[in-house]
């Protein structure tokens, strides 16, 4: 049987990270598979400081799937960690799947032919490239992220990042309703510091 290990990543801690399970379970399941583990976690692509993303390499065994529902969830890297991640993956014979790059899809065929060898060169290929592309992409993002906040400073419009009220007051009435953290966080789509933020406020309020 093989074994299949989702990632699932989100950049910020008020995204949800398990937004795309529903996805990879669907797509497992067209392809007569069952995800085994999944491993969430909200960090940046940019580094590779990721717990669970070294807790599944960890726990990998050869041959395994690393199911992820964009190359960009594991590759954001620069060049130089997306060799260490990569040297990682093949030293475990590990097979990057991912729903939106079917040359991966030949990696789910347990017999290896002729073609599937060549797919899998192709694939490595475009691992490759749609790294490069995805850390460009990060790239020039931050750029521009950094240039609109510096006009806006220079334009006295810059209030800095505004906190999501809304999800405050959804994660303190669920805290006052005995909801455990891991379905606030699940419910409400937000990190955990977020949550132990809120619980704080309310304990407190009643002091």
């Amino acid at each position: 049987m093989q074994i299949v290990r989702a990632y699932l990543r989100a950049s910020t801690k008020e995204q949800n990270a398990n937004r795309a399970k529903q996805q990879l379970q669907d797509f497992a399941a067209q392809h007569n598979l069952t995800i085994t583990t999944f491993y969430a976690e909200n960090a940046s692509g940019a580094t590779l400081n990721r717990p669970e993303l070294m807790r599944l390499l960890s726990e990998s065994s050869e041959g395994d799937i690393l199911l992820v529902e964009q190359i960009d969830r594991l590759a954001r890297l620069s060049n130089e960690d997306w060799d260490k991640l990569k040297r990682i993956i093949n030293d475990k014979k590990l097979k990057i799947v991912s729903p939106e790059l079917p040359t991966s899809h030949v990696l789910l065929e347990k017999e290896a032919s002729f073609t599937s060898v060549v797919l899998h060169a192709v694939n490595n290929l475009l691992l490759d490239l749609l790294a490069a592309t995805a850390r460009k992409d990060y790239e020039d993002r931050r750029r521009r992220q950094a240039q609109g906040i510096q006009t806006a400073k220079q334009q006295g419009k810059y209030a800095g990042r505004k906190e999501d009220l809304s999800k405050q007051t959804a994660i303190k009435s669920m805290l006052k309703d005995k909801h455990s953290y891991n379905e606030i966080i699940e419910s409400v789509g937000c990190s955990r510091s977020l949550v132990a933020k809120v619980s704080k406020q309310l304990k407190e309020e009643a002091a």
